[in-house]
Formats: structure tokens, sequence, C-alpha cells
């Protein structure tokens, strides 16, 4: 093959679309673009059309199995640990159960969403002075005082 790709958006299918869509905009700062009646919902940070696509498959629609192929997850970027700490206390404060790891490439966070969709947020440390190229499998504690002693950091630089 000689042409380039790249990921477009992800697709996702989900129970109620406005609870899926309340979720999305709140925690990613996702906008809604369009809707098609009750059955899509597409959201945007802003560069394309829609990053993410919600499909509504019913509130009776099985979830699959947890050891079943399929999606894993889907990443989202921040631009700084700022941010990650931000995001991070978002979610919690909302009562959502995010694992925490520092892969030393990033900073990861991992949660579902109210469907049971695999999420990541995660902040790249690959340019940091003490990050790493490659992941090569490390994963280190990252401590919920770790994370939210940057947002103290910063508020004092302020």
């Amino acid at each position: 093959m000689n042409y380039q790709t790249r990921i477009g958006h992800a697709h996702l299918k989900v129970r109620d679309l406005d609870r899926a869509t309340a979720f999305y905009t709140r925690f990613f700062s996702l906008q809604l673009v369009e809707r098609v009646g009750d059955a899509y919902v597409f959201l945007s940070g802003g560069e394309f059309h829609h990053e993410v696509a919600l499909q509504n498959v019913g509130a009776y629609a099985p979830i699959p199995p947890r050891e079943g192929t399929g999606l894993y997850h889907v990443a989202f970027e921040v631009p700084d640990k700022v941010s990650f700490a931000q995001a991070y206390k978002a979610l919690t404060d909302a009562g959502i159960k995010v694992a925490t790891v520092d892969h030393c490439i990033s900073w990861a966070m991992y949660f579902d969403d109210p469907d049971g969709n695999g999420l990541e947020i995660y902040w790249d440390a690959r340019n940091e002075p003490d990050g790493v190229q490659h992941w090569r499998g490390i994963n280190l504690p990252l401590e919920r005082d770790d994370i939210l002693t940057v947002l103290e950091e910063e508020k004092n630089q302020s």
C-alpha cells in the first residue's frame, strides 16, 4: 500500500444517548456537533467534524465480555501534566473509579464510561527530563497524592 492513514474517530455503542453525551461533553470537553434523532451523536474537540460518534443501541443492549475480543479502550491525550491532574480530579470527584499508572513514557488513567466502554486519558511524558522514549512494558504506581500535588504546585505558581 502506498497511502497514509490515521485514526479519524472512535464510534461507540451506548445504551442511553443523552447520558453518554453528557458524560463525554463533561469529562472530555467535547462539543456536540450533530445529533441524528435518538440514533447518533457526533462530538468534536474542534479540529474535525467528530472524533467520537455515539450510537444508541438501546437500554437493554448486552455488555461485551471483558475477556472477549474487541475494543480495549479509546485514549485521549491531554497537553500537559496540569490538564491530566484536572481531568483526574474531575473524574474522581464525580465518583468515577479511575486506575492510574506511570508508564514512564506517559501518565495514564483508565476508566469506563457509563456503558462500560474502556477509556484512557494520558499525558505524554517522553519529552520530559526523566521521560523515556519506549514503553517496554513499564507500569509503575501513580499515586493520587502525586497527581493532586501537580494542582497545588500550579496554584502556588499563579
